[in-house]
């Protein structure tokens, strides 16, 4: 039952601890976001051709691109820029999250690209975004909506970033501890001297938090440990509760010599008996032997045993022995298992402990040790 209830609640925490490891941070609506985040004013950047609007569930910018080369540079997007309390700039830590997943709508279909700077203590000054590594990744949209996962560990910080600081391009490497924004926005690909708008909902940040699984192998160590011990004393106790019941039934085999001694009106059976109990340590006794030995015919002697101890000659005689042996074993701590096995009638030793373990439930060795606690704790 334990051992039950130990799994049913180590299956709820485990349920638990999963799902809460995955990690599901929704950035819209805007007021109920955990991160907190503003839209730039229309003085800020250089992104002045797009309309921005937010709805309670949505961001949604409209546009119109100009053809290439007619604006260097020119590009539509809406930024969400994180601040704090008290509405001024945030550097927020990402690094829980492995990836943005978002439903992108627009018109005409575009190929767009989202945009994450993040603050680097060797290249970025605060509050200056270009000196901020941005790594970018591209994701599309279309007029029934385009459902996207875009990696966050998988993005590329573009050249023009490194030709600016004069970096090599090949030290692809960002950390997301410290994000100053998330931006999306049109792609060189994107449709040139048409209307367009581009709309943003179900955005979310999703990852893992290991720390749930590491509490969660944590707790089932110690859990483990704590039944196995709890366990091992347990059984310990009742092995030991039910070896002293078997002893007080053994009770009358151990005073096989008084047995011996009482007087009976059976001849035969009272030297069946006395002859058993006074030379059990034999190795070599058998039931041929008894017969021999006693006068008394084979039936005659089967007919004793059962009716005295309702056993036969090999099951009275190992019940004997055995009884004898957990006498010696709890009274003595010197005398070796091999010799109380020999002392008791076994010339075999593996043989005496599996018949002493099917008897009493346990080894010798481990029958002495609950025989000193039980003495100790008396």
């Amino acid at each position: 039952m334990a051992l039950l209830l130990l799994l049913l609640v180590d299956a709820l925490v485990t349920a638990v601890c999963i799902d809460q490891s995955y990690l599901r941070t929704s950035l819209l609506p805007a007021n109920a976001a955990p991160f907190p985040w503003r839209l730039p004013l229309a003085s800020e950047g250089r992104n002045r051709q797009a309309r921005v609007d937010l709805g309670n569930d949505r961001l949604r910018f409209d546009f119109r691109l100009a053809s290439l080369g007619a604006g260097e540079g020119e590009y539509a997007s809406a930024d969400l820029h994180f601040i704090d309390r008290n509405g001024a700039p945030a550097l927020i830590d990402l690094s829980r999250y492995s990836a943005v997943e978002l439903v992108a709508k627009c018109s005409p279909a575009n190929a767009l690209t989202m945009v994450i700077p993040t603050f680097d203590e060797q290249f970025s000054r605060r509050g200056e975004l270009l000196t901020y590594p941005s790594p970018q990744t591209f994701f599309a949209c279309n007029e029934q909506g385009v459902r996207n996962k875009l990696n966050l560990a998988h993005m590329n910080i573009p050249q023009w970033w490194f030709d600016m600081l004069k970096q090599d391009i090949s030290h692809q490497m960002y950390k997301l501890e410290r994000v100053a924004k998330i931006g999306f926005g049109t792609s060189s690909q994107s449709p040139r001297n048409v209307d367009s708008y581009v709309e943003i909902s179900e955005l979310s940040l999703n990852g893992r938090d290991y720390r749930y699984i590491a509490g969660l192998v944590v707790f089932l160590v110690v859990g483990g440990v704590a039944f196995g011990v709890w366990f091992f004393f347990a059984h310990a106790r009742a092995l030991l509760a039910s070896l002293n019941t078997q002893l007080k039934q053994d009770l009358p085999l151990m005073a096989y010599r008084q047995l011996t001694l009482e007087p009976y009106r059976d001849k035969e059976k009272a030297a069946v008996l006395r002859f058993i109990a006074s030379n059990y340590a034999n190795a070599e006794l058998d039931l041929e032997t008894v017969v021999a030995e006693t006068a008394v015919n084979r039936k005659k002697v089967n007919e004793v045993l059962k009716a005295e101890l309702g056993m036969t000659f090999s099951a009275y005689l190992n019940k004997l022995r055995l009884t004898e042996a957990a006498r010696l074993l709890a009274d003595s701590n010197t005398a070796t298992v091999a010799e109380i096995a020999y002392s008791v009638g076994y010339a075999n030793v593996s043989y005496f402990n599996k018949l002493f373990k099917d008897e009493y439930g346990c080894t010798p060795k481990a029958f002495r040790s609950l025989a000193l606690q039980s003495a100790e704790a008396g």
